[in-house]
């Protein structure tokens, strides 16, 4: 059966409030049961504050019609993000007079503050999820979609498995990404990958070990033809793995929720070449789309994947000399042509975990 996935777009009829944004995210606030979820409860609305000079986050305005609508509902609400993003909150305009709410650090102001879960993924042994994200009643998995250099895609699933538990767990699904093998005895250190690399993805360090940067690499296996010895070699399972501990993270995190207590909401504005935590800001990859919301992770994430997909890909948002990977067939997304990496590797996962479909249907918010 199809997951009811909520739309707010950013289309507008008139030349007044009531017909933007703002006031269609208002409404589809408001034809939610939000008192049956919250009332009463303890609530965590999680969201990413980014940092430096990053600035396309999601704006303040829309924190604060959600938290007002929580409290309207009954809720004790507060916005939480990792330990090391909370004290520059501030700088995007996220503080407690503004948007309504307390801000607090989701593992505890020195990030020790959460609950082992025991996993078993590869080298994926544990989850610590965050302490005042268990202790909540409801989750908001309130999330700014982007590209995302590991994953193609940030969204509802990035949101939890990269700020819902500790720096260790975040460190701990990182380490699956992969892609390539270095074979240092076969390496004549001739730097062939090096020039090859248009992405500055790759170096070897001063001790001569060769390193990559998967948020840069697209996976064009450039560097991998280009080296004479055989030295590198690709893996093509290893950038999935990354996706597969993600969503395995997630489910752990919203396995402690009861059902009916989680509610995610994706604003598909500023939606940007890398991810927030990269502390900058870059144009758009496709125009604003909209909100939406649903309380099925599997099937909002879909149906954001779907509604990217609809657009090319605008003027300058990639950085100079960056080009779409060719797709002859027409199969691949427009994230996977920009970032080398399948985006619904990650839905699919979250789908096999049993935390919703990827079947949906729209309605659409006026």
């Amino acid at each position: 059966m199809a997951s009811d996935v909520y739309y707010c777009s950013m289309g507008y009829d008139k030349l007044e409030a009531n017909s933007t944004l703002p006031a269609k995210f208002r409404r589809m606030l408001a034809g939610l049961p939000l008192r049956d979820m919250v009332g009463g409860k303890r609530v965590a609305v999680k969201m990413h504050f980014g940092g430096n000079l990053g600035y396309t986050t999601i704006h303040p305005l829309f924190v604060q019609l959600l938290v007002d609508a929580l409290k309207r509902a009954g809720a004790i609400v507060f916005v939480t993000d990792i330990p090391a993003d909370v004290p520059g909150a501030k700088r995007r305009g996220y503080t407690e007079e503004v948007i309504g709410a307390p801000l607090v650090a989701a593992t505890g102001l020195f990030d020790k503050y959460y609950y082992s879960v025991p996993v078993d993924y590869k080298s994926l042994k544990e989850v610590q999820v965050a302490g005042h994200i268990n202790d909540a009643d409801v989750l908001i998995d309130f999330s700014h979609v982007k590209g995302h250099g590991a994953c193609a895609y940030g969204g509802a699933c990035k949101n939890i498995a990269m700020g819902c538990v500790t720096a260790k767990t975040r460190s701990d699904i990182h380490g699956l990404q992969g892609g390539f093998n270095w074979d240092e005895e076969k390496c004549e250190h001739d730097r062939e990958c090096i020039k090859a690399c248009r992405y500055n993805a790759n170096s070897f360090d001063e001790d001569g070990k060769y390193h990559i940067n998967y948020d840069n690499c697209t996976y064009c296996q450039h560097c991998v033809n280009a080296c004479p010895t055989g030295a590198l070699t690709a893996n093509m399972s290893a950038f999935d793995d990354f996706q597969e501990g993600m969503a395995l993270t997630t489910a752990t995190v919203l396995n402690t929720f009861e059902p009916g207590r989680k509610l995610f909401i994706n604003v598909l504005t500023n939606i940007t070449y890398v991810c927030d935590c990269w502390g900058l800001s870059t144009p758009p990859l496709v125009p604003d789309i909209g909100i939406m919301a649903s309380d099925d992770i599997v099937a909002i994430e879909t149906a954001c994947l779907d509604a990217i997909n609809k657009y090319d890909l605008l003027p300058n948002s990639l950085p100079a000399g960056r080009q779409l990977a060719d797709d002859p067939e027409g199969t691949k997304h427009l994230l996977e042509r920009v970032h080398g990496k399948d985006p619904f590797v990650q839905v699919k996962a979250l789908e096999r975990h049993g935390l919703g479909t990827m079947q949906y249907n729209i309605i659409e918010v006026d």
